[in-house]
């Protein structure tokens, strides 16, 4: 079996988590390709490396002394060396960095050291190869990866080590310049190289020990899922329930690889795995009938109402086009046979709602246009709800029996997740009570 193991900035902020992170490798010969974020913070207040690059950066732009702000960086990669007895020359590296910050160097250079000094620490650590990610991660000048010679190139470079430490976050441009992904890039390379080696899994390894069912500010004591499929996962990030770079699921899933989510500061507790649709039905059930419960606050809606509307051609059409016009995507669009209903973050709208208002009345005829804000949504998802009968109706009835009025219903053909729109001061409570009903 080949494992890739990823580690976030959390699992090597000092030298106490990266020796937690060489004993989870060193534990398991089957982690043969290890990837690393920049050191984290160490406690409340700290600052991530990756901020204070970033910082330094802002410093040369604006013609401001960055020397303070480097030496802090410095300082904390040596004291992990120090503490760590290791042989890494950090001191040649930072002049290295001098160098190309007095040269005026890109953004994506400096930003990207952090992954670079972090890997090349652990790789001396664990006494295995280093490998620089802008040898095997490349990008075309759009911005976009080169998947062919990427995937070619890292098949190459890393059939020739038995074990490998891979900076993440960054690769290169076609004349050898650092081009960095977005933040929490780090978890793409772990899921480029996870796809290119054909790993059985992809473990990714954070503070956290996998997805929780509902958020733990709202639900105390929220069990954890154990399994989840790629889809599910989609539906409950849109709603803000992550720990992983959206974009990070797509080699991986493209591949059917798993993504196994695990806790560095707990690494005997299973996690939450990723899998294929197909294999959660052939292989796994999950204990409960939902897989997780999550919502955001603060939407709009816009309220269109037009009788004998469901003979009219072009409606819907020419309401989206008052949306189009102005760059503005919308969420959820419920309809009924004389009305429909438009759903969006209230911030995209706030600025010009009652204009938008005017203009659809206008290019829809509708008899009525109704603004309702401080609306919330709560997605209630789960692949095992599909084609069970009742569990709408017992998901309405919590919310009933609770006192919770429900101001829009919105239920994918799939069945695998139930949408609601309740009153923002309703929100933890419709978490709670949708949660009492299917978990407690």
């Amino acid at each position: 079996m080949i494992k890739v193991a990823k580690f976030g900035g959390t699992s090597l902020a000092d030298s106490s988590q990266f020796k937690k992170v060489y004993d989870i490798v060193k534990n398991n010969e089957e982690r043969k390709f290890v990837v690393v974020s920049a050191p984290g913070k160490r406690f409340k207040g700290d600052n991530k490396i990756t901020d204070l690059l970033y910082l330094t950066y802002a410093h040369t732009k604006y013609s401001v002394p960055y020397d303070t702000v480097l030496n802090i960086i410095e300082e904390r990669f040596l004291q992990i060396k120090v503490e760590l007895n290791l042989s890494v020359d950090l001191k040649h590296e930072f002049e290295k960095i001098r160098e190309h910050l007095e040269d005026k160097c890109s953004e994506d250079y400096i930003v990207s050291r952090g992954e670079y000094l972090s890997a090349l620490l652990l790789s001396d650590f664990l006494g295995c190869s280093f490998v620089d990610a802008k040898d095997i991660i490349f990008f075309n000048y759009d911005g976009t990866v080169n998947n062919v010679k990427t995937n070619t190139k890292i098949k190459e470079l890393l059939d020739e080590h038995e074990k490998v430490v891979i900076p993440g976050f960054y690769g290169s441009y076609p004349d050898g310049s650092i081009r960095t992904f977005s933040r929490g890039g780090s978890d793409i390379t772990g899921a480029i190289i996870a796809s290119a080696v054909k790993a059985d899994i992809y473990e990714n390894w954070t503070d956290v020990s996998g997805f929780l069912m509902a958020d733990p500010r709202i639900v105390k004591d929220s069990k954890q899922i154990k399994h989840i499929t790629y889809q599910e996962l989609r539906e409950l990030s849109y709603m803000g329930a992550s720990v992983l770079h959206d974009e990070a699921v797509f080699p991986v899933r493209e591949a059917g690889i798993p993504i196994n989510i695990k806790n560095t500061n707990e690494p005997e507790n299973p996690g939450t795995t990723i899998i294929g649709e197909m294999d959660m039905e052939e292989t796994y059930e999950n204990e409960y009938i939902i897989t997780g419960i999550a919502g955001k606050k603060n939407f709009s809606i816009f309220y269109v109402h037009k009788e004998h509307m469901a003979n009219e051609v072009g409606i819907l059409k020419n309401a989206l086009e008052v949306f189009e016009s102005r760059g503005i995507s919308i969420d959820h669009l419920p309809s009924s046979i004389d009305s429909f209903s438009i759903v969006l973050p209230s911030e995209s709208v706030e600025k010009f709602s009652h204009e938008i208002a005017e203009e659809l009345k206008i290019k829809c005829q509708a008899d009525t246009v109704k603004i309702y804000d401080n609306l919330s949504l709560v997605a209630t998802v789960g692949i095992n709800m599909a084609s069970k009968p009742g569990i709408s109706a017992k998901l309405f009835s919590a919310l009933g029996n609770n006192n919770i009025n429900i101001r829009m219903i919105d239920q994918g053909s799939s069945e695998m997740n139930i949408i609601v729109g309740v009153e923002n001061k309703d929100f933890e409570r419709t978490i709670k009570a949708i949660y009492e009903a299917f978990v407690n």
